[in-house]
């Protein structure tokens, strides 16, 4: 059966530019390409065709493919990345920021966001704001292992794709009961995608119609003098 927009889907892929792997939700891909990452999750990832959870090329390449596709799919700048752009490279003096700024340091400007210091020249200091690949061609090999069509699995996925961790999920008919980890509310990450999960839980999931985040804390136990 053709996967169409709309469908979740358990999906595999390794992204490479320029022969090398930048991305990949194979563990042993990403330990030879040196880019393991400890706290990162490996295996497939459910997604929702359509919704840009991937790339644009790649998301736009699952559409009309079926079940147990494997393939290679080339993705240019305008549906990676983006063109890289030459206004986004901005010149500040060095006193404006609070660390001494170095070469391939990762810093914050406020007007333009997080950028990288790709030179620093007497007392000028120069950013990129552009994203690390813009301008590139990538490509990706992918597999498309099965349709999800179970609404827990989907939320699921969803959770694990924006918050970058499993979490316990109940499902009682429509009501949605997710369990959060302890120090949670302390992550960037859930506190910017926590609205993106309950938004697409409603759209993209079928039958839910209320999710309840559950909080837990237990009182520390005291220590024996």
């Amino acid at each position: 059966m053709a996967i169409k927009e709309g469908d979740f889907v358990k999906l595999s892929y390794t992204g490479s530019a320029n022969g090398m792997v930048f991305d990949t939700t194979d563990e042993d891909a990403a330990k030879a390409a040196d880019i393991h990452s400890t706290t990162a999750i490996y295996g497939s990832v459910t997604i929702c065709v359509g919704q840009k959870h991937v790339i644009i090329g790649l998301d736009e390449e699952l559409a009309g493919k079926d079940v147990g596709t494997e393939a290679d799919v080339t993705v240019l700048p305008e549906k990676a990345f983006g063109e890289r752009d030459l206004k986004k490279v901005q010149s500040y003096p060095k006193n404006k920021f609070k660390d001494k700024p170095t070469r391939g340091m990762r810093i914050n400007v406020e007007e333009h966001g997080e950028g990288v210091v790709v030179d620093v020249i007497g007392s000028k200091v120069i950013v990129d704001f552009n994203a690390p690949l813009a301008g590139q061609t990538l490509t990706y090999h992918y597999k498309i292992e099965e349709i999800v069509t179970d609404p827990l699995e989907q939320l699921k996925g969803l959770i694990r794709l924006y918050a970058g961790k499993d979490m316990e999920v109940a499902l009682d008919d429509s009501k949605a009961t997710v369990t959060l980890p302890p120090g949670i509310n302390y992550d960037r990450r859930w506190l910017l995608w926590r609205g993106r999960i309950i938004h697409e839980g409603f759209e993209l999931v079928s039958g839910i119609s209320e999710i309840t985040l559950v909080e837990t804390y237990k009182k520390p136990e005291k220590k024996e003098a």
